[in-house]
């Protein structure tokens, strides 16, 4: 008789993998970590999974599910040469910039220039936010994968701070937001604001307890306040 998976197993599995793969790594998490974390012999790890490639795989696709459901077949197979790395390719297109900064880069001149930036830097925060167990996997384990790394900082990152510079650069010139010495050094502020509330506190080892609508509010109002001007 086949042994019945339990049928949170894989949503467990999930979570406790990407803990492991987010503290060590790719390349030094190794199956018999996942399985301590998950609290089941290294041997039963293999029934779910083919290999750590199938694991990561699995991983990367549910990390940040509402719900992981139980994969129709076990284990779940390793992934052909390059699928992983087609895979996430196609899911950062999804996000690869609030659709509030494409409208900005495509319209000449806001009728308020206030509110442009905090649409944009709410949608760049709930975006963040939504994928926030993805992007620190891919922030841990890319440096183990060159062609996911090269994806990963030289795309999607790089690829979001030159449409924010482009944005910036244009408001600053049209007097319309307050301007910054470097417009690229803004932009990355502004990420990095945003990214580090939306994502990395949920990793810090000494965190502050914050509501996290507060933590939102609080970071939109802090980037608009700094480049904003008052409008008439």
């Amino acid at each position: 008789m086949a042994r019945e998976t339990p049928p949170d197993r894989i949503a467990d599995l999930v979570r406790c993998a990407a803990q492991v793969f987010i503290a060590q790594g790719y390349r030094r998490t190794q199956m018999a970590d996942v399985a301590q974390a998950l609290g089941v012999a290294k041997g039963t790890l293999y029934l779910y999974v083919e290999s750590k490639d199938a694991l990561f795989d699995l991983v990367l696709r549910n990390a940040d599910a509402a719900h992981v459901e139980n994969p129709p077949a076990l284990p779940v197979r390793t992934p052909r040469p390059g699928e992983t790395l087609r895979w996430v390719r196609a899911r950062l297109a999804v996000d690869r910039a609030p659709q509030a900064l494409v409208a900005a880069l495509g319209a000449r001149s806001p009728r308020d220039a206030r509110a442009e930036l905090e649409a944009i830097a709410q949608q760049l925060y709930d975006t963040l936010a939504r994928n926030r167990v993805g992007i620190k996997l891919l922030d841990s384990s890319a440096r183990d994968h060159p062609e996911l790394a090269a994806l990963w900082f030289a795309g999607a990152r790089s690829g979001l701070l030159e449409l924010l510079t482009q944005y910036l650069t244009r408001r600053f010139r049209q007097g319309r937001l307050v301007p910054a010495p470097d417009p690229a050094v803004a932009a990355r502020l502004v990420i990095e604001t945003l990214v580090f509330w939306a994502v990395h506190r949920h990793w810090d080892p000494a965190p502050q307890p914050v509501d996290e609508a507060l933590a939102r509010e609080t970071a939109v109002h802090f980037v608009v306040r700094a480049l904003a001007k008052e409008e008439r």
